[in-house]
Order: C-alpha cells, then structure tokens, then sequence
C-alpha cells in the first residue's frame, strides 16, 4: 500500500524521508571514514584513507634520479603518473600473465590495491616513444616501474605488503632502529626487458636507499606457476643455497606456508636451477640477497612467492662500484 500525502503532509513526509535515510547516513559516512575505513586497515592496523596521499617531490631527491641514453628513471609526483604505472602494471600482469583481475581493475584497465596511496612509484620513462592522445600533450611512454615502501610509512614497518604471506614481525624486532624499505609490482614492458632498463631501475632504487638511510631491502618474488612441485628445482636451489642467515631470515605465514626443500641438496643441479629462475630472481641472488623460509601460493596472480632480504651491508661490492658509492654513474 502507498500512503495518500496530499500538500503540506506529502512535503514534511518527503523532507523527513529525506533527512532520515540520505543526510544522516552520509553525515555519518564523512564523519567516521575522515580517519579512515573501519575494518578495513592495513597490517598492523594502518586505515585506508579514502582520499590517498600523493607523493611529492622529495627534499634533494629528484624527481628525476637518472638517465640512460633516452630512458630516464624518476618518482612519480603527480596522480596521472601513478595511473600510467598502474595501466603498466595491468597489462604486464592481467594481459601478458596469469593474474585474474577483480571487476574494478577489470573495468579500469589498471592494477590498483591500498599500498598505492601509501608507496613512492618509480618510473621508468622511454622519451624516444612518445605518446600522443586527442586533445592531450604528448608524453612519453612509461616502461617500467617498481613501488618503493619505507617502514616509517607504514606504522614502523608493521603494514608491510609482504606481512600478509610472511611473518616478518620477528625479523623487524630483531634489527630494531633499522630502516627497512619494500620492495614490490616490478614490471617491465616486455620490448624493454634489457640489461640497460633493470640497470636504470636499480641505479633509481640505490639512489633512494642513499637518500633516506636504508639500511634493509626486503619484499616478495615471484616464481610463475602455483604448482610448487612444477618449482621444485627453483624453490630447492633457493632453500639450500640462498638461504637467508637466521637474523635476517623470515618464515612464510602458517596457514600458507609450503616448504621449499622439495629436493634433496645432491638432486639440485645449480646450473639449470639459475637458468630456470625468472631475472628478477636472478638479479636479486647476484647483487647479494638471500631467501625465507617457505614458499606462498598467490592464486590471484598465479605465481609462488618467496621472500627476498637484501641487507645494504651485503651488497656485492662490485655493484656498488658500478652505480657509485654515490649513486652517480648515471645521475641526471
């Protein structure tokens, strides 16, 4: 049944409807998600901000941090650059690989999570491909991208990306005062993946290590495939023979921890295993850095990830020689 408002009835009926079910309950949304989304937090408890922070251009740091030829590496500074990051990001991971896209991401056309309001974005920018819209300035074509998180943007470190596969609490405890950086959503456009482009990328990540006093790299790679008995050489050569030491070790979360010593060490043969391994892995091992304990299964992005440490104190000394112990081999 409808009721029967006539004139003034029909108005203060209309007005208190309103006022009831629009005003009130939008009042109360603005009024309690100004801090943030309740139930809906970061590990380690960090909101999410509805409205996200922006990075702006770091005191004395860049935004530019270097240039190879016509390709240059810098932070994005501006919400349009952390867009062209994402749509980077989308079509390396939804389009060239196995990542299953969630509707918003699939309607978007871009890979967009949380962290993206909290994490600096480097870019790297190919000034040769320009890239021209209607009605739009042409810019040139965004590559490669890596997403850079220091521990005093998230609560200490706590709110790590990687904190949800792997434990890394006990690791952070046991470096207290350490500054730990994260690092996460490396990709590379596929014509790109050359030695000059990773090279750009990490003169751009060692330059913002000596900017902000890193004394830690840590994140998640990642092996193709969620079948860990198909990984079975790669996870094994990782467990026995880049193995992290016990400081600087940390252990896949419980409830999604599959162990990596499939094979025995005499099984593993350490020259197919390396030639198995994705190059991001196999950059990681030759500038120095070592694994977890246990392997995650991502279903969402198809893939085994492991957990990467990288203390500054254990980079290969040939590598800092190469970038510089100033970062300035290819500085702008």
């Amino acid at each position: 049944m409808v009721p029967n408002f006539s004139g003034r009835d029909a108005s203060a009926a209309w007005k208190t409807g309103w006022e009831t079910h629009v005003q009130a309950p939008f009042a109360r949304f603005k009024q309690t998600f100004e801090g943030g989304i309740p139930g809906l937090a970061l590990p380690g408890n960090v909101p999410v901000l509805l409205k996200p922070r922006m990075p702006k251009p770091e005191c004395g740091l860049g935004p530019t941090l270097g240039r190879l030829g016509n390709l240059e590496v810098r932070l994005a500074t501006r919400k349009s650059e952390i867009r062209r990051a994402q749509r980077l990001r989308y079509k390396v991971f939804y389009e060239e690989m196995s990542a299953i896209p969630s509707a918003m991401a699939m309607l978007k056309r871009r890979d967009i999570d949380i962290y993206d309001a909290l994490c600096d974005h480097l870019l790297v920018i190919d000034h040769a491909a320009v890239k021209a819209k209607p009605f739009r300035k042409p810019r040139p074509k965004v590559v490669g991208t890596y997403r850079l998180l220091r521990g005093d943007q998230v609560d200490g470190g706590a709110g790590f990306y990687s904190a949800g596969e792997f434990d890394i609490g006990p690791l952070l405890d046991r470096h207290p005062g350490k500054r730990f950086l994260e690092l996460g959503r490396s990709c590379v456009l596929k014509p790109y993946r050359t030695k000059r482009t990773v090279e750009l990328l990490w003169h751009g990540i060692w330059t913002y290590v000596l900017h902000h006093g890193i004394d830690a790299m840590v994140g998640c790679a990642s092996l193709e495939g969620t079948d860990p008995d198909r990984l079975a050489l790669q996870l094994s050569f990782l467990h026995h023979h880049a193995r992290a030491p016990e400081a600087w070790r940390a252990r896949a979360v419980s409830d999604r921890f599959v162990k990596m010593d499939r094979l025995a060490p005499e099984a593993v043969n350490p020259k197919a295993a390396l030639q198995s391994l994705p190059p991001l892995v196999k950059g990681y091992l030759r500038i120095g850095a070592t694994f977890g304990d246990g392997a995650v299964i991502d279903h969402q992005f198809g893939t085994t990830d492991v957990f990467v440490v990288l203390p500054v104190e254990a980079i290969a000394a040939r590598y800092i020689g190469h970038f510089g112990a100033e970062a300035d081999r290819h500085a702008a």
